[in-house]
């Protein structure tokens, strides 16, 4: 049977380089998943209508889940700095996603909100992703479902609290 770039990138996925242990092994499982994530964004297979920029969907998840919040607050929750998050959140907020309003407390401070739009949309690219872990995951069973999303999310906050240290530390002398 030929093989497709697919079935090829799902044996190679299968396999560490030769000689490599498993620590090799996951680094390469991590590549592979990087790549399928940014070539569907998520998005839903065959819904490119459907897939967003991964830095907006994390932004627009984040007020969604906490509320109107400032720029450093923003900021700091996603453990990057408040000029990469002004630069993200402009086109969102042109684009009708996001408003910027006063401050309830301190008038002179600006937050921002997601906007009924902004809620619409993520809600539609919430659902698409949903079916596309529905379908990726059709054939698991719900213990593995969660196991794995247990140890993705453990995955996830142990690169955070890395990222945090090294970054904490600074330069190396």
């Amino acid at each position: 049977m030929p093989s497709t770039p697919a079935s090829s990138d799902l044996h190679l996925a299968a396999e560490a380089p030769a000689g490599a242990g498993l620590l090799d092994a996951l680094q390469h499982q991590v590549a592979v998943f990087a790549r399928r994530a940014e070539q569907t964004r998520l998005g839903g297979v065959g819904q490119a209508r459907n897939s967003m920029d991964r830095a907006a969907y994390l932004l627009l998840n984040r007020l969604d889940l906490e509320g109107p919040m400032g720029v450093k607050a923003l900021a700091g929750g996603m453990g990057i700095d408040s000029s990469t998050v002004t630069r993200q959140v402009a086109p969102l907020v042109d684009s009708g996603l996001v408003k910027r309003t006063s401050h309830p407390e301190d008038g002179r401070a600006v937050v921002l909100a997601l906007s009924p739009r902004g809620l619409a949309r993520l809600e539609e690219v919430r659902s698409s992703r949903r079916e596309l872990m529905a379908r990726v995951t059709a054939g698991w069973s719900e213990e593995e479902r969660d196991s794995f999303t247990g140890l993705l999310t453990r995955f996830n906050l142990s690169l955070s609290e890395l990222m945090t240290s090294v970054s904490e530390a600074g330069p190396a002398s």
